[in-house]
């Protein structure tokens, strides 16, 4: 299939993008059918206000907050990507590392 560049409208701040022929391309590649709702600026900063610091696409440099906490096995201190609830014991990496994987419960 033949693409061309195609000006879309960003729904959150109006202003124009282009959805370029690569792009087109790239996204029905992916199985994407869908085309973009927002100018790279408007995702970007939707991206930040839901914390996502995945940095997918061109380089990420989003911040991951990390939470300091003590490992339930070797009693290191470590840091963890995500708040612990104190429902389940945390591991530092190299503790979790050696742990035998969790069998899947479906």
């Amino acid at each position: 299939m033949s693409y061309s560049d195609r000006n879309l409208s960003c729904v959150d701040c109006g202003n124009s993008f282009t959805f370029t022929a690569e792009d087109q391309e790239y996204h029905a590649s992916r199985g994407f059918e869908n085309e973009p709702k927002r100018c790279q600026s408007c995702r970007a900063n939707r991206k930040a206000d839901r914390g996502d610091t995945r940095g997918g696409g061109g380089g990420g440099g989003g911040y991951r907050q990390m939470h300091d906490v003590v490992c339930a096995e070797c009693g290191r201190n470590t840091q963890v990507p995500f708040q612990p609830t104190g429902s389940r014991p945390v591991y530092c990496s190299e503790c979790f590392s050696k742990r035998a994987p969790v069998s899947s419960r479906y």
